[in-house]
């Protein structure tokens, strides 16, 4: 849990810095907001990466976390400004299991 909530933290925090200082949005809050998205779909992937979740789970905990960053992102933004979010967090967590579908093993955590 400790290493999931550092990938949360580090994913975050890069996003942002590379968000920020590159691409130089004029609205700081949505870069945190999208941030948050990637950061939490590393966070997650690397939580989920265990032989103890299944793939039904897995997809489910997916699922849910979109839904949840759509309906947080149109709180505080609206809805065209949320979308992007969970396609950066299906992106970073689909490719994270991409990645690890090459290893032997099928995770990242080994």
């Amino acid at each position: 849990m400790q290493k999931a909530l550092m990938y949360f933290a580090l994913g975050t925090v890069l996003s942002f810095v590379i968000n920020y200082f590159f691409i130089s949005s004029e609205n700081v809050d949505l870069d945190i907001f999208y941030a948050v998205a990637f950061g939490l779909a590393w966070g997650l992937s690397y939580y989920l990466d265990t032989p103890k979740f299944t793939l039904v789970q897995k997809l489910l905990s997916s699922f849910a976390t979109m839904g949840l960053l759509v309906f947080v992102g149109s709180l505080i933004f609206n809805l065209e400004l949320a979308i992007p979010a969970i396609l950066k967090f299906s992106t970073v967590f689909v490719a994270y299991y991409l990645i690890a579908s090459f290893r032997a093993n099928k995770s990242l955590r080994n």
